[in-house]
């Protein structure tokens, strides 16, 4: 990034391996999708240059955890429609797996060769998207100072995955539909159109059915889209599934995080396997991370839970006439404070109007 660009400086920049060369005052709304795909590229290399086997293992079905009924159904379809070239329409709540299934499907296609692209839908403009996706022409509208690829071309001969498909702009969702009929579309500024051989899976955490009834989604392109459908289940449908997911992310973040091997209790999994789990795997995997840089000793606790699950598990418990122990009670209150200070003992000791000293014997007594 420059404030004084010039086309020698440009050239050695991309010499030297820079993905771009950007002018400082040039359209903002253009960083993000460069960063974008510029850290895409990076991922696409890396599978690349990663040893077969290793590729394969990390995006196989069996690098999906479970084995739950409904999961296992998801993942016989998904394995069946692997080797065919139709459409896959993924539905399901937010963190249930979609892109790891998407994954997966490629990567045990006869398209494995070519690129995996994933785009999120609704992370861009109808503007931005429908340049992300088809590319433009030089000069086509300001900003566009080059020839610009879009993803469907970068995923020829590969797979491109279109997540939270259904909040696409119904305007775009036309020229999706002609590429699904006809492999063709026409990039913004051209006039000829251009033909890409790409296999399409699609994600959605809406109720497309109803969309189309609101007026927001092509019934066409619906149709086109979930020529094979696969529904995958929320966490809550398959609670003995959260040990062995718990246990994986343990092991596979403690690795990333560079902490020693832990273990997990029980009264921890009991906790984690009585919450709702709104945001499914991708909140649980969050949570675990959050509790392992919390966590002091070997083994994780409740207390490394954040508060708002403890609290949620106290609500329970209370609900069913237990838990109304004053010792209990003030516990809860102790751990609430200290994460609320984040930890600094001084200050929740002030914010509890008690002595250093009785907050370091509760802890002790606690074992907070």
């Amino acid at each position: 990034l420059t404030a004084h660009g010039n086309i020698p400086d440009g050239v050695q920049a991309i010499k030297n391996g820079a993905f771009d060369y950007i002018t400082k005052g040039d359209d903002n709304n253009k960083i993000i999708p460069l960063i974008s795909r510029a850290m895409e590229k990076a991922r696409t290399n890396g599978v690349k240059n990663r040893p077969e086997k290793e590729t394969f293992q990390q995006y196989s079905f069996n690098s999906i955890l479970g084995q739950s009924k409904p999961l296992l159904e998801a993942i016989a379809l998904a394995r069946k429609v692997a080797s065919t070239d139709v459409p896959v329409l993924l539905t399901g709540e937010t963190g249930t797996g979609k892109e790891v299934f998407a994954q997966a499907i490629h990567h045990e296609s006869k398209r494995n060769k070519g690129n995996f692209v994933a785009i999120n839908c609704s992370a861009f403009s109808k503007e931005l998207l429908e340049s992300e996706i088809f590319g433009h022409k030089a000069g086509s509208f300001t900003g566009a100072l080059k020839d610009k690829k879009g993803l469907f071309e970068e995923a020829h001969n590969g797979t491109i995955f279109l997540d939270e498909i259904g909040e696409m702009a119904i305007e775009l969702q036309a020229k999706l539909l002609r590429v699904l009929e006809t492999g063709e579309y026409i990039k913004i500024g051209e006039t000829k159109p251009t033909s890409v051989n790409v296999r399409i899976i699609a994600a959605t955490n809406r109720n497309l059915p109803e969309e189309i009834n609101a007026g927001h989604f092509r019934e066409d392109l619906f149709y086109r889209l979930s020529v094979f459908q696969i529904h995958l289940p929320p966490l809550r449908e398959r609670p003995g599934d959260i040990r062995l997911l718990t246990e994986a992310f343990v092991q596979s973040l403690s690795e990333k995080m560079t902490h020693s091997s832990k273990t997990v209790s029980k009264a921890f999994i009991d906790m984690l396997e009585q919450q709702e789990w709104k945001g499914n795997v991708r909140e649980l995997r969050n949570v675990i991370e959050r509790s392992l840089i919390v966590c002091e000793s070997d083994e994780l606790h409740p207390e490394d839970l954040p508060i708002e699950i403890q609290n949620a598990t106290f609500k329970e418990k209370s609900s069913n006439n237990s838990g109304f122990e004053l010792s209990a009670m003030e516990k809860r209150h102790i751990a609430r404070v200290l994460d609320y200070t984040n930890g600094n003992k001084t200050e929740a000791a002030k914010l509890l109007k008690i002595g250093l000293t009785t907050l370091y014997r509760k802890i002790e007594e606690y074992k907070l």
